[in-house]
């Protein structure tokens, strides 16, 4: 008997502990409560801006685009080309591009490749040494990029409209033929033969393997349409620049031809209606 009085107190203890747990339990393996947990965790890795306007992937884009090259000081480079790109999902891309720039020997000359021409004939001491100054002008190019868009957002227009917008990065590999020069001085511009001091000279063609940078935007005009801003560079190793006649170049170094352009972007085929937020 004192043992059957001792284990009902222990027994009694047992069975209220137990009945103590069992709402914690249901509720952690109850199906609200799971929701509960699954919409928390939707909660943190949603992305910042929602309703996205403007869907891009498993789509194709065509932009044309008009560009010129700022950081060339002897020659006007006024550039047209076209970029192609296929969409893997809402953040990267695989692009193709073409650009060309026509060559208008003397026209399409700076200002300051006359200036230094005349400047160094004027300072010319000894006849067997002649100035020469290289000009490089960028013909026709052809690069493929891995493009990444992290950044999606919208801009309010003095409260009028909402413009969709998204900002990338490119990096690569590209072809891109350089025309080569030696601008001299023009001898029969001292009689008036010649109306521009400058003489050009043209050497052989140039090809180069340069590798691709650049950032760019998308402004979302409608959900077919996009206004593209890009800026890209084309590096590439070469010889030093030669300013003498006959002198051998001293050395490499790199060269960069960058590219700042403006175009339309067209999205094929028509975006598929949208049935949950993102």
């Amino acid at each position: 008997m004192p043992q059957s009085r001792s284990a009902l107190p222990l027994a009694l203890t047992a069975l209220l502990g137990a009945t103590c747990l069992l709402p914690s339990v249901a509720m952690a393996t109850s199906p609200a409560q799971q929701a509960i947990e699954d919409q928390k965790v939707q909660e943190k890795t949603r992305d910042i801006v929602q309703n996205r306007f403007f869907l891009k992937a498993n789509r194709f884009e065509v932009a044309p685009a008009l560009g010129y090259v700022p950081n060339n000081p002897f020659a006007r480079r006024y550039v047209g080309g076209i970029t192609m790109a296929y969409h893997l999902s809402e953040s990267f891309a695989a692009e193709g591009q073409l650009i060309y720039s026509p060559d208008l020997n003397e026209s399409d000359l700076k200002g300051l490749t006359g200036t230094l021409v005349q400047i160094a004939h004027q300072g010319e001491r000894n006849p067997n040494v002649k100035f020469q100054q290289p000009v490089e002008k960028m013909i026709q190019g052809f690069s493929t990029d891995a493009r990444w868009a992290p950044v999606y957002g919208k801009i309010n227009l003095l409260g009028e409209r909402v413009l969709n917008f998204d900002f990338y990065g490119q990096a690569g590999l590209g072809l891109l033929s350089i025309a080569e020069y030696y601008a001299r001085y023009d001898s029969a511009f001292d009689t008036g033969a010649a109306t521009d001091p400058v003489l050009l000279d043209k050497q052989a063609d140039k090809y180069h393997v340069t590798a691709n940078l650049g950032i760019g935007f998308d402004f979302f005009l409608n959900q077919t349409i996009a206004l593209k801003l890009d800026a890209r560079s084309f590096i590439y190793p070469d010889d030093k620049p030669v300013y003498q006649e006959g002198q051998a170049p001293d050395g490499k170094r790199i060269y960069s031809n960058f590219l700042a352009s403006a175009g339309i972007s067209i999205f094929i085929p028509k975006m598929k209606p949208r049935f949950t937020d993102f």
